[in-house]
């Protein structure tokens, strides 16, 4: 399998890459970006694994080789990911990464450095990275991930040659899920269209009960939003369920991590951690710990997202666009939800989950914008009586 393959609907990214990893002398500064979904995460190690590839055929990222599998696996010493789990990338971290950049591989052609979220350094932080970037060592390759490169500041990204990604078809991600992950048609459709092309939450939705769960609680919210003592108990429960999901997240991608590091050293599933490797499966925890605190806020702005499509799904009815409903197993209730209001109203729901989701990602505490946003969505329904009214 190649590295390639976690790339659905990418076809013209994934050439660029790999054209670039066959030059042998590839630009040494990269700005992958794309919306949320669109996989630059994956698209940073597949071309990081096809840089280190060992593969002597010319099929650069072929999946197979020590190097390939090492770099998927997060366990290559000759590549560095680095994630943030503040608001903003810290001076230090940045100086860290300046200073491993510097370092000789370990055993490949390359030392690369993979940076996600590169739209979260502040300006000062930038300043420092600058100097790396434009006169980097011979060795060394750095990719920055980022939603647009509007997002970077114009002198990073102006140094950068930049591969622009796009959320995959609902099509292209339902035939990966049955190809790779083995699902039925129904069950690899049902997790690409509500998770709407997102490659990593179609897949956590197709291969985990408890995940599907916590979402049919998350989208059933706004049926049951009557008093403000249902908008309390339904923010605590939304920000319950996204701590749980993301601590989920966390703990599946260590396991991953952890099966591939000892796929690496050839040790045994039940096998005992030889004293010398200890240290690298510890990496694996403290890096499981800081994404799941980091994760949090990440899946809390998923669910307000599910929960707005609901909402969307809604004015769809009310608008009788015959777009097709992204939860469209919940059409009954949709329906009765849709003929009590107007869409002015619907609209004004949707306003209030992207005000939440704006002050969730300013750092006002979860639970109180998660509050004020489900008290918005009740003002609204004490139009329904008057709605109906009008409509009939």
């Amino acid at each position: 399998m190649s590295v390639w393959d976690d790339l659905p609907g990418q076809e013209h990214a994934v050439e660029q890459l790999r054209r670039a990893a066959e030059s042998g002398s590839p630009t040494h500064a990269w700005l992958m970006t794309g919306p949320p979904g669109s996989g630059r995460s994956n698209a940073a190690r597949a071309f990081a694994a096809a840089l280190l590839c060992e593969n002597t055929s010319g099929n650069l990222g072929c999946g197979e080789c020590s190097a390939c599998r090492t770099v998927l696996a997060d366990s290559n010493p000759d590549v560095s990911t680095v994630v943030t789990e503040n608001v903003t990338y810290m001076i230090e971290d940045v100086r860290e990464l300046i200073t491993k950049a510097q370092d000789r591989p370990a055993s490949g052609k390359w030392r690369v450095i993979i940076m996600e979220d590169a739209d979260r350094m502040t300006e000062r932080t930038t300043n420092v990275l600058l100097k790396a970037i434009e006169e980097p060592p011979p060795h060394s390759l750095w990719i920055l991930c980022a939603p647009s490169p509007a997002d970077v500041l114009v002198t990073i990204r102006s140094r950068c040659r930049n591969v622009n990604l796009r959320v995959p078809s609902r099509e292209s991600v339902t035939e990966l899920l049955i190809r790779r992950d083995g699902l039925s048609p129904e069950q690899a459709d049902f997790a690409a269209r509500v998770s709407q092309g997102h490659i990593g939450i179609a897949r956590r939705l197709a291969r985990s009960e408890e995940t599907r769960k916590r979402r049919e609680t998350t989208v059933r919210i706004p049926f049951a939003l009557k008093t403000a003592s249902d908008a309390v108990r339904a923010a605590g429960t939304l920000v319950d369920l996204a701590t749980a999901e993301a601590t989920s997240s966390a703990d599946d991608r260590a396991s991953e991590e952890e099966r591939g590091l000892r796929t690496a050293f050839g040790i045994d599933a039940d096998a005992t951690i030889p004293p010398q490797l200890r240290s690298q499966f510890k990496q694996i925890e403290e890096t499981r710990k800081r994404r799941a605190r980091r994760g949090i806020h990440d899946s809390l702005d998923r669910s307000l997202l599910d929960v707005a499509t609901v909402y969307r799904d809604v004015l769809t009815l009310q608008l009788e666009t015959n777009e097709e409903l992204i939860n469209e197993h919940m059409g009954e209730p949709l329906q009765d939800f849709a003929d009590k209001a107007q869409p002015t109203e619907t609209l004004a729901r949707i306003d209030a989950i992207g005000l939440a989701r704006h002050h969730i990602a300013a750092n006002v505490n979860p639970l109180m914008a998660v509050e004020a946003m489900m008290v918005a969505l009740i003002s609204h329904h004490s139009n329904y009586p008057a709605s109906r009214g009008a409509r009939s």
